[in-house]
């Protein structure tokens, strides 16, 4: 048992393009949704970005990583463009890396895309090509397949390495990533989306871990007009996200923004209420009751 309540997963992320004749690689490595490394390909080193980001590995075993990554993105340049006879332009993504599963079962993988488009992908100890990625696809699995020593090396850096230093990572980082924070939530309208209706807009921001449950509610009614926006990274590590909800100007009276989110406790849930009296009026607060209310006019 991790302690850890989102799904426990470490990958590599790699872009590489081919032009004129040169490449430029860009290369990351993510702790679920957090960016922990970053790949320097002037001096062909690892970039640790937090103090924690080397895990429980030794400087012999991160040399040896960086070793291996630098031999890989060579051998890489001359696999697609000498013996799958790529040519000018192209961009490569490669994401690699495992996933806790259940709890119990590490899945280690690799998939390739090229423009976009699926091409291979490797798992239990075999390349296999992507049905939309034709010949090349398929010429490139059977060459990769024929390579037994680096079949095992990524076998092994995906089933043992990987999920070594994903466990030493969560224990090394845990006070940054088992930590709960709080969302706030306060409300706004958007822009009018036609006459008399009005466009409610829950701001919910500042809560960690990422996952959250966001809905625009009548009682316990769930609102099925809710939109969500994606949930984006604020500065300080936390996330935010936003849900409309386009409503006639008479209906909005009784709504109210429900927050479900692990760091709340009990029950879980925020609510943020709407309460109509009279003319439109905004007022924000930072409390748990953050409220859009309507006031008289004097």
């Amino acid at each position: 048992d991790t302690g850890f309540e989102e799904p426990v997963s470490f990958h590599l992320v790699q872009t590489s393009s081919f032009h004129n004749h040169s490449w430029v690689h860009v290369g990351s490595a993510w702790f679920g949704d957090l960016q922990t490394h970053r790949w320097n390909s002037s001096s062909n080193t690892i970039i640790y970005l937090y103090p924690w980001s080397r895990g429980n590995f030794s400087n012999k075993e991160l040399i040896g990583l960086e070793k291996f990554f630098y031999v890989y993105y060579n051998e890489h340049q001359d696999f697609y463009i000498y013996q799958l006879m790529f040519k000018d332009i192209f961009d490569l993504q490669v994401t690699a890396g495992c996933e806790l599963h259940s709890g119990k079962s590490w899945v280690g993988s690799v998939h390739v895309a090229i423009q976009g488009h699926d091409f291979l992908s490797f798992q239990n100890e075999t390349w296999s090509p992507s049905p939309k990625g034709g010949r090349k696809a398929q010429n490139a699995c059977r060459l990769l397949n024929l390579k037994e020593a680096y079949k095992h090396r990524v076998y092994m850096l995906l089933s043992d390495t990987c999920p070594r230093f994903t466990l030493g990572l969560l224990d090394a980082g845990k006070a940054l990533l088992q930590r709960q924070v709080k969302p706030e939530a306060w409300l706004s309208s958007g822009p009018s989306p036609g006459p008399g209706r009005l466009l409610l807009v829950c701001h919910v921001s500042g809560f960690y871990p990422k996952p959250v449950w966001v809905m625009w509610m009548r009682g316990e009614q769930e609102q099925l007009g809710t939109q969500r926006g994606d949930i984006l990274p604020n500065a300080d590590g936390t996330w935010y996200l936003r849900a409309t909800l386009d409503v006639s100007a008479g209906e909005a009276a009784g709504l109210a923004c429900r927050v479900k989110h692990s760091s709340l406790g009990g029950l879980r849930t925020l609510d943020s209420p709407v309460e109509m009296f009279g003319p439109f009026k905004l007022t924000m607060s930072v409390t748990k009751s953050t409220k859009c209310e309507k006031h008289g006019t004097h």
